[in-house]
C-alpha cells in the first residue's frame, strides 16, 4: 500500500517514522504490541524514541487506522485496519436494524495464539432487542 497517500487522505502529517510504523504492522503476520513495535523500528535503523511510537499509535487508532486488541495479558497489540467489516444488529422485536463493527478480531488473535488456526471466514448470528422494545416489554410487566 502507498502509505504516504493513505496518510496523506487522512489529514496525518507523513513522517518516516510513521510510514514505518504502518509498514511493520502490515507486514507482521501477527498483532504486535508497542515494544514489539519499537524494536522493529531500532533493528530497521530508525531512530525513534519508545513514547514516539506509542504517540503514532494512539494517532493511528483515533484516526481508525488501527486495530486495537486485547489478549487478556494486559498489553494491547495492534494491526492495520484491513477493512471495515461490519455486522447487522436486529431487533428480534420491531426489525429495526444497525450496523456494528465486526466484534471478532480479539477472539480470531486469541484463537490463532491459542491454536495456530488462522480464521478464514466467520458466521455471526446475533439477536437482540432495542431500547425502545425493552422500554416497551418492561413496561407491559
Amino acid at each position: 500500500m502507498e502509505w504516504k497517500n493513505y496518510l496523506r487522505n487522512k489529514n496525518i502529517k507523513i513522517t518516516k517514522g510513521r510510514i514505518k510504523i504502518l509498514d511493520i504492522l502490515n507486514k507482521s503476520d501477527k498483532v504486535l504490541n508497542v515494544q514489539e513495535i519499537y524494536d522493529y523500528c531500532k533493528n530497521c535503523g530508525l531512530n525513534m524514541d519508545l513514547s514516539t511510537v506509542y504517540r503514532t499509535i494512539d494517532l493511528f487508532e483515533q484516526n481508525n487506522i488501527l486495530d486495537k486488541v486485547d489478549l487478556g495479558d494486559g498489553k494491547y497489540r495492534y494491526k492495520v485496519k484491513c477493512h471495515n467489516h461490519k455486522h447487522i444488529l436486529t431487533c428480534c422485536i420491531c426489525h429495526k436494524e444497525i450496523e456494528i463493527d465486526c466484534p471478532m478480531t480479539q477472539i480470531e488473535e486469541l484463537i490463532k495464539n491459542e491454536t495456530g488456526f488462522v480464521l478464514v471466514d466467520h458466521e455471526l448470528k446475533l439477536k437482540a432487542m432495542c431500547k425502545e422494545c425493552i422500554s416497551k416489554h418492561t413496561n407491559k410487566l
